[in-house]
C-alpha cells in the first residue's frame, strides 16, 4: 500500500485593529447592530465618494510583512479582484494581486524540539467582505442575510508557501503566528470574532514524491482546534480515496464542527479571477524614512525574549515559552521583577498561583488587579519571614479579588507570621504532650511522625507559625 505524504499551505486573514474601514470613515467596531456601520463607499452605491486610504492600515501591514521577515514592497499598488458573491457589495475586492506589500519572509516554528521556518509567501492589503448569515446549515440553508458591517474593514491576508507537513504542525505555526501578531499589535486576533480566520489548502502525494497533488481547500476553521481537526480529517480523507485508487476532485469544503467531518461546498475547476489594476486608488511610493520608523516601533518579538529569557534570567526553557506566550504577561514578569529580581521564584509564582487564578476566573493577565509591583512586595514579605507561604497564597487570593496590596490585607486580618521561640515553644511543648504517640514512633525512627507533629502546631497557629522555626524546635525538644 503506497505511502502518502500531505502538503499543507494556510492562507490566514487577520482583522486590523484599525477604528475605521480601508477606504472610508465607518467604524470597524465589533457586535453593532446589522448594516449600521456603513455609507455608500463600503456598500458600493453610485456616486459615492473617492475612496480614501487608511494610512495606519498601510502601516500594520507593513509592520506585519516586517515581523515576518519578508521583503517590502518599494510601491504600493492595490488591484479589483472580480468575482460575484452575495457579501461582495461592489461586486470586486480591493486587494493586492500584483505587488503584495511583502514576499519571501519565514516563521520559525518549533516542532519535534527542532525549529522548522515555514515560508511566508506573501502579505497583502485587502478589504473584507459582508459576512452571510445562513439559516440552517450552510449548505442547505433556503435564503441567508448578509450584514455588510464588515465590508471593507482593512485586512491582511498571509499566505504560507506549502511547507506545512502535518495538522500539528499547521497548529503550532498558527499559534506562533497569532502570538507575533499580538507582539506587535496589529490585531486582537479573536478568532471567535473573525479577526483572526483560516482557510488551509490540502493535497497529498506519495511519500519522497515532489510531484504536488490535487488540493481542496478547506474553509470556517474558527479555532486551533477546528484547524487540527479539519486537516487531519481532510488527510485521512482524501489517503482514503487514493488508497482505494480514486481520484482527488479539486473543491472548496467545509468544516463541519458539530458532526467532526468536511463537507463539499463546491468545486474548484478553475481559479482564474478577473484582475485588474485598481484605476482609482494611485500607485504609493513607500518614504524610507517611514518604513525605517516602523521598523523601529516593532517590538522584541517572542524567539528574542524567550532567548533573553533563558539566558540572561536563567529560566527554564519550559518557563521562558510559558512566560514569553503572551506579550502582556512578559510584560508583567518584567516589571514584577523590577521589585523582587529572584527570576526563578517569581517565574513559579506567575505560572501556577497567578495563571491558576487566571484561568479559574476565565481572565486574561491584562484584567488582573494585582499589579506587578505589589506581587514583588508579596514576595519580599515571605522572604522576610513576616508571613508563610500558605498564608501568602490566602493573601494573594484577596489580591486578586480586592486589588489591594499584601500589607494592608496582613495587618487587617492579623496574618503576620509567628516567628518569636517563647510564644512557639509553649505551643510545641502542648503538642508533643498530647501527642506522646507521635513522639515515640520519632524516637523509634519514623520521620513522618516529625511532619505531623508540625502540622499540629501549625493547625495550633492557623497556619501563622514560622514552619522552619516550628521544626527547628521540634527537633531540640524531642531530641532531650
Amino acid at each position: 500500500m503506497t505511502a502518502f505524504e500531505a502538503v499543507i499551505g494556510l492562507e490566514v486573514h487577520v482583522e486590523l485593529l484599525t477604528q475605521t474601514k480601508l477606504f472610508c470613515s465607518c467604524s470597524t467596531d465589533f457586535g453593532a447592530a446589522p448594516n449600521t456601520q456603513v455609507c455608500p463607499i463600503c456598500l458600493g452605491l453610485p456616486g459615492g465618494n473617492t475612496p480614501r486610504l487608511n494610512k495606519k492600515a498601510v502601516a500594520y501591514a507593513i509592520k506585519t510583512a516586517l515581523a515576518l521577515n519578508c521583503q517590502v514592497a518599494q510601491e504600493i499598488t492595490f488591484d479589483r479582484k472580480n468575482y460575484f458573491y452575495a457579501d461582495l457589495p461592489n461586486g470586486y475586492q480591493i486587494t493586492q494581486h500584483f505587488h503584495p506589500m511583502g514576499k519571501k519572509g519565514f516563521l520559525p516554528v518549533n516542532v519535534a524540539e527542532k525549529t522548522k521556518n515555514i515560508g511566508i509567501h506573501q502579505v497583502h492589503l485587502e478589504e473584507d467582505a459582508g459576512k452571510m448569515f445562513h439559516v440552517g446549515d450552510i449548505l442547505s440553508s433556503p435564503f441567508s442575510r448578509v450584514d455588510f458591517n464588515r465590508a471593507s474593514v482593512p485586512l491582511v491576508e498571509i499566505v504560507t508557501e506549502p511547507d506545512l507537513r502535518t495538522a500539528e504542525e499547521a497548529r503550532l505555526f498558527l499559534q506562533k503566528l497569532r502570538n507575533t501578531l499580538l507582539y506587535i499589535g496589529i490585531s486582537d486576533c479573536k478568532m471567535e470574532e473573525g479577526s483572526l480566520r483560516c482557510d488551509a489548502n490540502i493535497s497529498l502525494r506519495p511519500l519522497g514524491s515532489k510531484e504536488l497533488g490535487v488540493k481542496t481547500e478547506l474553509k470556517n476553521m474558527n479555532s486551533f482546534r477546528a484547524v487540527y481537526r479539519g486537516i487531519e480529517y481532510e488527510i485521512e480523507r482524501q489517503t482514503g480515496i487514493l488508497q482505494e485508487g480514486g481520484t482527488v476532485i479539486p473543491e472548496t469544503r467545509h468544516w463541519d464542527e458539530e458532526i467532526g467531518a468536511t463537507k463539499s461546498m463546491r468545486e474548484k475547476l478553475s481559479e482564474s479571477y478577473r484582475y485588474f489594476p485598481d484605476p482609482v486608488l494611485l500607485p504609493l511610493k513607500t518614504d524610507t524614512k517611514w518604513l525605517e520608523e516602523i521598523l523601529y516601533s516593532i517590538p522584541e518579538l517572542p524567539d528574542s525574549r524567550y532567548k533573553r529569557f533563558t539566558e540572561d534570567y536563567g529560566l527554564p526553557p519550559y518557563d521562558a515559552e510559558v512566560l514569553t506566550s503572551s506579550r502582556d504577561l512578559a510584560d508583567y514578569y518584567e516589571q514584577a521583577l523590577q521589585t523582587y529580581p529572584e527570576h526563578k521564584n517569581l517565574s513559579n509564582w506567575i505560572m501556577s498561583e497567578l495563571m491558576g487564578l487566571l484561568n479559574a476566573n476565565n481572565m486574561e493577565i491584562t484584567a488582573c488587579k494585582v499589579e506587578p509591583p505589589e506581587l514583588g512586595d508579596l514576595l519580599k514579605l515571605i522572604d522576610q519571614g513576616t508571613i508563610s507561604g500558605k498564608i501568602a497564597k490566602t493573601v494573594f487570593e484577596e489580591m486578586f479579588t480586592t486589588g489591594e496590596k499584601p500589607e494592608k490585607i496582613i495587618r487587617e486580618k492579623g496574618l503576620t507570621q509567628i516567628s518569636d521561640e517563647e510564644t512557639l515553644l509553649k505551643i510545641v511543648d502542648t503538642v508533643v504532650t498530647a501527642h506522646p504517640g507521635s513522639v515515640e514512633d520519632y524516637h523509634n525512627g519514623k520521620n513522618k511522625a516529625l511532619g505531623f507533629l508540625v502540622g499540629q502546631v501549625m493547625k495550633e497557629t492557623k497556619g501563622q507559625a514560622n514552619p522552619r522555626l516550628v521544626n527547628k524546635l521540634l527537633q531540640k525538644k524531642l531530641s532531650n
